[in-house]
């Protein structure tokens, strides 16, 4: 494929802007991301004493811890986690994503073991870090403004790195020693960026649902089209039947176990005489075995099943990428996410290390553009798609497009006010 030159100036002259602006924060994203991938190795040690506890003959009932926790607990528990073994401390949870904590029962003692508040951990605030910079709703817009860029710069990068005379394993495949440090680390910076790629906006992809303002359009587009979760999945407008006594919490677990569900089950309690137990379980490594069935808290029957075919494919799709973001997949798609963290902040260096050596100084090393050079339509439709797709990226755009306007504006006033010498 001929590459046109003058695109290709123009491309490299965005990409490089973009990049150069962008690189802090991508190398704080890439570092924190690849921090937060061992919340569970740091925790654990740090929480065991908390979440374990010595077996100590037969344990009280879980109707009775449930009563304890509700005296206990910051505010009152919504679920329960099955335990997996007999050494581990009841978890009941309250609140949910930022608010959530977990008040621990020893099953035995009936005593209160811990209380862990998510808000309240270092892990927490790596995942602030990493999601809003520490900056609240600020902040979260510009990681959400830098992801749109970082497609731009994949992009623009696959279009500058396509050869131009021919393919060759040096320069392409391998980076070449022989022609200096600079050249070495571009090469560096351009062979791994076309590697990796293709995970690069997979990873984006899973991001971009917890953004401020591409994440609540995307649930609006669920919304309309009717491909989020299904309205039975929350259990809203689902009732039990007031008739007798309630269930206790012992006998819903027996009807949960019962159901066999694979990976971690959650029992959420009933808020008022009327709602019901909800029992579902999450297991990454086979989404489509996930559930959620509600049950009615007086007589435990089944009202309503919902498998993970009843969600609707943008909703799935989203929680496929969310959970691939995050490494949950086992530990290959773990090691995969760390190994990619690790090969952004390379890149990152590479190229603003490649950049320091190309730069003289007095002078940004902007690339040049031919003044002759126009966009073509199909450049334009494609900026404009961008622009639809991520909101903060076309206003960003528009402002720049204001800019350049103005700087053209003002060197062309200075050319009309300069007098020629007579």
């Amino acid at each position: 494929m001929k590459k046109n030159e003058k695109l290709n100036k123009w491309f490299w002259k965005w990409h490089f802007i973009a990049g150069l602006i962008s690189l802090p924060f991508i190398l704080l994203l890439s570092i924190t991301g690849a921090i937060y991938l061992f919340k569970a190795d740091y925790e654990a040690p740090r929480q065991q004493h908390i979440k374990e506890v010595t077996i100590q003959g037969s344990p009280i009932s879980l109707q009775e811890q449930w009563e304890i926790a509700n005296k206990n607990a910051v505010k009152k528990p919504n679920a329960v986690i099955l335990s997996s073994s007999r050494s581990q401390a009841t978890e009941f949870i309250s609140g949910r994503f930022a608010g959530q904590s977990s008040l621990y029962i020893n099953p035995y003692s009936g005593e209160v073991s811990g209380e862990i508040i998510s808000r309240k951990t270092d892990m927490f605030k790596v995942r602030k870090l990493h999601g809003e910079l520490l900056m609240g709703k600020f902040g979260t817009k510009i990681v959400e403004l830098i992801a749109s860029w970082m497609v731009v710069l994949i992009l623009t990068g696959l279009f500058i790195w396509w050869p131009v005379r021919g393919w060759k394993i040096k320069g392409l495949f391998i980076p070449r020693t022989n022609e200096g440090r600079r050249t070495f680390f571009r090469d560096v910076h351009a062979i791994m960026g076309f590697w990796f790629s293709g995970l690069l906006l997979l990873i984006l992809a899973g991001g971009f649902p917890w953004t401020d303002v591409f994440g609540q359009n995307f649930k609006q587009l669920q919304k309309i089209t009717n491909t989020g979760y299904p309205s039975t999945w929350n259990a809203h407008h689902i009732q039990s039947q007031p008739k007798g006594k309630a269930l206790t919490l012992d006998q819903m677990v027996v009807k949960a176990k019962a159901l066999h569900l694979p990976g971690k089950i959650k029992i959420h309690l009933p808020k008022d005489p009327k709602s019901v137990f909800s029992v579902s379980n999450q297991n990454p490594l086979d989404l489509y075995t996930q559930k959620k069935i509600h049950f009615d808290q007086y007589s435990g029957k089944q009202i309503i099943t919902n498998n993970w075919e009843d969600v609707g494919v943008l909703m799935r799709g989203r929680m496929w990428v969310m959970a691939f973001h995050q490494g949950e997949f086992g530990a290959w798609s773990w090691w995969l996410m760390l190994f990619t963290a690790v090969a952004l902040a390379i890149m990152s260096i590479s190229a603003l290390i490649s950049y320091i050596m190309r730069k003289r100084k007095g002078d940004w090393g902007t690339p040049k553009v031919p003044a002759r050079f126009k966009v073509g339509y199909g450049i334009i439709i494609m900026i404009t798609i961008l622009a639809i797709l991520f909101p903060l990226f076309g206003i960003n755009i528009i402002l720049l497009l204001i800019i350049e306007y103005l700087r053209k504006k003002k060197q062309k006033n200075n050319l009309v006010g300069i007098k020629p010498i007579s």
